[in-house]
C-alpha cells in the first residue's frame, strides 16, 4: 500500500517539496498524549492508513478532543465506528459529521478518490446482517476503494447469488457476511479467483449462540481463499480488504 513517507520522498524527487519540509514531515512527533489518549500520529507512515477511533466507551467530549489533534495535525478523513447516536449529536454541534446510524460509523471529512487496484464486494446472506456489512463498506471506502454491496444474497436463496456472478467475479477482493450457519462465504469462495474475506455475525435463533456457529462454519470452509475476522467485525474485515485491494510489489 502507497504510504505517506513514499509520497514525501517522490514529491522530493519531483522537486515539488524541499528536503528540510520532508524531514519536517517525517520527523514530527509519532504521537501526541492528551492525558485519556495517545493519539497515534505515525500510524499512516506505517500502515498506509491513518489512525480510526473507536467511538464505543468513549464519552462525546473525548472523541472530541482526539478529532481535534488529528485535524490538527493534517488528518483530512476521520472514521469513527461504534458510535451511538447520542454521541454523534453531541460530537456533530462542533465538527461536520456524516454519520451513518444503520452502521454506528460517523465520518468527518471528504471520502477521498478511489485508488485501489479493483472493487470490493460486500455479500451479506440477508437484510439483517447489513448493519455489519455497512460498517465494513464504509471503512472500505474511508480507506481509498470503490464499494460494490450485494445484500440479501444468502443461501437460502442461491439464485440471489448467482445473479450476481459478473460482480463476484470480477472483484479483487469480497467481503463475505453472514449470520445462521454462515454458508454464504463458503459459497461465494467456491465462485471468485480473489481474497474471501468473511465475517460470522450475530445474527439467528439460539443454536447459532451469537455468532459462534457461523465463525466456527467459517472457519471450517472446505473453500480455498477463504480467511475470518471475528464476529460482527465488519471494521477489521474493510480494513483488511483495503490493504489488500492496494497491495503492491515489494523491491
Amino acid at each position: 500500500m502507497d504510504n505517506e513517507v513514499k509520497r514525501v520522498l517522490e514529491a522530493v524527487q519531483a522537486g515539488e517539496m524541499s528536503v528540510e519540509d520532508a524531514l519536517l514531515r517525517i520527523k514530527v512527533e509519532p504521537f501526541e498524549d492528551i492525558g485519556y489518549a495517545k493519539v497515534d500520529l505515525h500510524r499512516k507512515i506505517r500502515q498506509g492508513a491513518a489512525e480510526v477511533i473507536y467511538g464505543a466507551g468513549k464519552t462525546p467530549e473525548q472523541i472530541n478532543g482526539i478529532i481535534d489533534v488529528m485535524e490538527k495535525n493534517g488528518q483530512k478523513t476521520i472514521l469513527i465506528t461504534r458510535m451511538s447516536r447520542e454521541a454523534a449529536d453531541i460530537v456533530g454541534e462542533s465538527h461536520i459529521l456524516d454519520y451513518h446510524e444503520d452502521a454506528s460509523v460517523g465520518i468527518i471529512g471528504e471520502m477521498p478518490e478511489c485508488s485501489g487496484l479493483g472493487r470490493i464486494v460486500v455479500a451479506t446472506g440477508g437484510t439483517s446482517d447489513i448493519p455489519v456489512a455497512e460498517e465494513a463498506a464504509l471503512t472500505t471506502r474511508v480507506l481509498g476503494n470503490e464499494v460494490v454491496r450485494l445484500y440479501d444474497v444468502g443461501v437460502a436463496g442461491l439464485h440471489r447469488t448467482l445473479a450476481h456472478l459478473d460482480d463476484i467475479m470480477g472483484a479483487s477482493v469480497i467481503i463475505a457476511i453472514a449470520g445462521m450457519e454462515g454458508a454464504l462465504a463458503s459459497v461465494i469462495g467456491g465462485l471468485a479467483d480473489c481474497p474471501v474475506i468473511a465475517v460470522p455475525t450475530s445474527v439467528g435463533y439460539g443454536a447459532s449462540f451469537n455468532g459462534l456457529s457461523a465463525l466456527l462454519s467459517m472457519l471450517n470452509s472446505c473453500a480455498s481463499g477463504v480467511s475470518v475476522v471475528n464476529i460482527d467485525n465488519g471494521f477489521g474485515a474493510g480494513y483488511l480488504a483495503g490493504m489488500i485491494n492496494h497491495m503492491e510489489a515489494k523491491r
